[in-house]
């Protein structure tokens, strides 16, 4: 079984929105960790203290057929369409320890799809 990991840094207001709708489109869950950034925006400074929106990036270790539709899903729940919002991207992964209590559950989604 073949698996990536799709990170999405998004604005803490909209991380429930972003796993809710990743979970509705088949990840089976997601590790959420608080984060700070910069972008192409300056920061807003204030007495010239640098004022920085927070951020939380979703994690999400998904099977390798699952991978668009949830995309898609956190693409239109972050809103990525509007500038600042966030991001998302896809990497590869080797190895998977620690999920063989979920491996046969994996193995019959699997075979439900292709059935």
């Amino acid at each position: 079984m073949k698996f990536k990991i799709v990170f999405a840094p998004v604005k803490t207001h909209m991380t429930d929105q972003v796993v809710d709708a990743a979970k509705a489109a088949g990840a089976t869950g997601a590790t959420i960790i608080p984060a700070r950034g910069t972008g192409m925006r300056e920061a807003k400074t204030f007495f010239g203290l640098t004022l920085e929106d927070q951020t939380d990036i979703v994690m999400l270790l998904l099977e390798e057929h699952t991978v668009e539709p949830v995309l898609e899903a956190i693409k239109i729940a972050g809103e990525f369409h509007k500038p600042g919002t966030g991001i998302a991207f896809v990497l590869p992964v080797e190895k998977v320890l620690g999920l063989e209590s979920q491996m046969e559950k994996f193995k019959e989604k699997v075979q439900d799809k292709y059935l």
